[in-house]
């Protein structure tokens, strides 16, 4: 089953019609193929779902209808997890094993304390550990068996997104590094006005987390909010500029805002739970980030595409002109306003296949980032028609950018902060025009340029490697038996070609 769920994400991604006598599952086979695959491919399915360059809109539409929500453990894997996590000192006047959530690493129980206190338990799953080591494995052994058929950049997404998919399930596996992510998070964003379950770490362990049971109304249940009167756009807008304040200006976000992880209470507070997924950004890519939605906003689609490519979405050799005119397309899709949702959605895809042909690629940090912002979008289709994150959430982002960068007390505190850089400034010019004065002036590469160096120069090198092979062997087939001079003769030509011609 793993072999042919892999197969099939190669074939497509290949855009190839089989393998041998193979061809790839149709997308709703797919989708009950990673079902019955489990905790950890549902997992990895739910990531592939952001690669609409690797993917149609069909298969797209069965990847991201998966969800991790699986039937509760059995009595008898329940109650070991329960005796190793609370042993004889068991904490709970009551405690209901009927779970109110169960999913791929865990289940939410309702319960409270023999203090009083009302709490959610969450569980780990019986030997989850070790069933996601061994998904880990394999799909790591495919990986590599499947890899060398892969184009530079395809292979450097996969194994990306294989990478930051392992190093983020076997953290979420965890539930101690989940209650330090909680206790960070709640901490870094004490002031945002969002709620945090807060953990009773005495009862902690790898095995259970210990909180505040936290009520409210799921962010997706449509009829409830209309039923307490609560206004969707303000929570929308609360939660994309908690969203902006995570991703553009401290660079730490939760990674998994799906609906089950989103309460609003009657007050209109938003609840945010589950803390196993919390990814940070580096200073790099947020500061790309940020170029790409001040670029978005204004229009400018040609520093759009640069600062696409200083994130590492779009490869560094990526022709700029081609890649700002189809920028401008999808925008001229997304900001119009007589299209519905169907006409839009199929116009971008039809943009989106043209543009497969070019060389994308995702980096680890990217993954995340482009799987919350998707997850976030689909809320608002939920509520708004034709909500799509050009339209809707950009001039939100844009709010936010002067925060971003360091203004947020105002515009004369952010010129007294340049003012007092100045005398900096001004040395680091002096001792830049010495260095080249004195021939000392290095020039540093970017991490992308060198990546793109790299492709080329391993390219050339392959290209040498082959055509040194086929003109010895056909030395060595002359030297064997000069009979077979016209099949050395044949080698030697490829050879040439291969040494001469691109």
């Amino acid at each position: 089953m793993v072999f042919i769920f892999l197969l099939t994400v190669y074939l497509l991604i290949k855009k190839k019609d089989r393998f041998l006598f193979i061809e790839p599952l149709s997308p709703s086979a797919l989708r009950e193929n990673i079902n019955e695959l489990g905790a950890s491919f549902i997992k990895l399915a739910q990531v592939l779902a952001t690669r609409a360059d690797f993917f149609s809109d069909a298969y797209l539409a069965e990847l991201r209808s998966l969800h991790d929500e699986i039937p509760p453990m059995s009595k008898k894997h329940f109650q070991k997890v329960y005796d190793r996590a609370f042993g004889d000192s068991d904490p709970f006047e009551s405690f209901n094993e009927e779970p109110i959530a169960s999913a791929s690493i865990g289940e939410v129980h309702e319960a409270w304390l023999k203090s009083g206190e009302h709490v959610a338990v969450k569980l780990r799953r019986w030997q989850i550990a070790d069933q996601v080591m061994a998904d880990i494995r394999i799909l790591t052994f495919f990986n590599q068996l499947f890899s060398p058929l892969f184009s530079h950049y395809t292979k450097n997404s996969i194994d990306s997104l294989i990478a930051e998919f392992s190093d983020m399930i076997l953290k979420e596996v965890s539930f101690t590094n989940e209650l330090s992510n909680l206790k960070t998070f709640s901490k870094v964003y004490e002031k945002s006005g969002v709620i945090f379950p807060i953990p009773y770490e005495t009862y902690c362990s790898d095995d259970a987390i210990v909180m505040r049971f936290e009520e409210g109304i799921r962010f997706d249940d449509k009829e409830g909010l209309k039923e307490k009167k609560i206004d969707f756009s303000t929570a929308m807008n609360q939660l994309i500029s908690f969203y902006t304040e995570q991703m553009l200006i401290n660079g730490y976000f939760h990674a998994d805002p799906h609906p089950g992880n989103l309460l609003i209470r009657e007050d209109g507070t938003l609840v945010l739970l589950d803390f196993g997924m919390v990814k940070r950004i580096s200073n790099p890519a947020r500061i790309a980030i940020i170029e790409m939605v001040k670029s978005a906003h204004e229009q400018d689609f040609e520093l759009y595409i640069s600062s696409c490519k200083r994130l590492g979405v779009i490869t560094y050799e990526a022709p700029q002109d081609q890649m700002t005119e189809l920028a401008q397309k999808m925008f001229e899709i997304f900001n119009d306003d007589s299209l519905d949702a169907t006409s839009m959605q199929e116009l971008a895809f039809g943009v989106m296949a043209s543009m497969r042909d070019f060389p994308f690629k995702l980096p680890q940090e990217a993954i995340y980032i482009m799987r919350a912002s998707a997850i976030i979008e689909g809320l608002g289709t939920i509520y708004i028609p034709n909500f799509n994150g050009v339209k809707d959430i950009l001039p939100l982002l844009q709010q936010n950018i002067p925060r971003a960068l360091g203004a947020d007390n105002g515009i004369l505190e952010a010129m007294k902060d340049e003012v007092e850089s100045l005398p900096l400034t001004l040395r680091q010019i002096k001792t830049g025009i010495q260095k080249i004065s004195e021939d000392e002036l290095r020039v540093h590469l970017s991490e992308r340029q060198l990546e793109w160096l790299e492709s080329r120069i391993g390219e050339r090198i392959g290209r040498f490697k082959s055509a040194f092979v086929l003109i010895l062997l056909a030395f060595f087939i002359l030297l064997l038996d000069p009979g077979y001079k016209i099949a050395a003769i044949i080698f030697f030509a490829l050879g040439a070609i291969r040494l001469l011609y691109r």
